[in-house]
């Protein structure tokens, strides 16, 4: 399997099919409108802008499954974004990533992925939170919290999993690499 073997549903309910990005780089990221993450949607509006011409498509689900960050309907949570962060890159259907409710894509993308760890401060904060909801956290693939990013090469293949700790300057340099 690869992601063009999958199908996600667009903010207005229709079926996209993932394989029309054959032949690009895909960053997928699970997002929220109300987490202390959510000012990357700048810096993934600014890596998309010097990107995208080179072949750059970004994904972004946004998903309430952590702390209850992403609320409203999928409407709301789209002006939301185009009105504070200017987003361009296709925002889709709000979903599930862990448990039984996940989309396939998800499965995939976490059963094929291990968790790559926190990084600087937030993860002092983070960590507790995810182990009340996680015992086995660092032992298993699921989505840990908002704004994980997975790197699909040209070719479909999961390249890299980036935490919401990582550095968007490191996934950045990963996306040029890839392209």
């Amino acid at each position: 399997m690869n992601l063009y073997d999958f199908k996600v549903k667009a903010q207005d309910g229709s079926e996209v099919d993932l394989a029309q990005f054959k032949g690009k780089a895909v960053l997928v990221v699970n997002t929220a409108t109300g987490c202390g993450f959510t000012p990357q949607y700048k810096e993934l509006q600014e890596i998309y802008d010097e990107l995208h011409e080179e072949g750059l498509e970004i994904l972004d689900f946004p998903c309430n499954q952590f702390g209850n960050q992403a609320p409203g309907e999928d409407e709301e949570i789209h002006t939301f974004c185009t009105g504070r962060f200017g987003i361009k890159f296709p925002q889709y259907s709000k979903i599930d990533v862990n448990g039984e409710n996940a989309i396939p894509l998800y499965k995939w993308l976490t059963e094929n992925t291990k968790f790559e760890g926190f990084d600087g401060v937030a993860k002092i904060a983070l960590a507790p939170v995810v182990k009340k909801m996680d015992k086995d956290y660092k032992n298993n693939g699921n989505i840990k919290w908002n704004f994980t990013k997975f790197l699909i090469s040209k070719e479909g293949e999961i390249v890299a999993r980036f935490e919401p700790t990582k550095s968007l300057d490191v996934v950045k340099a990963k996306i040029k690499e890839v392209l």
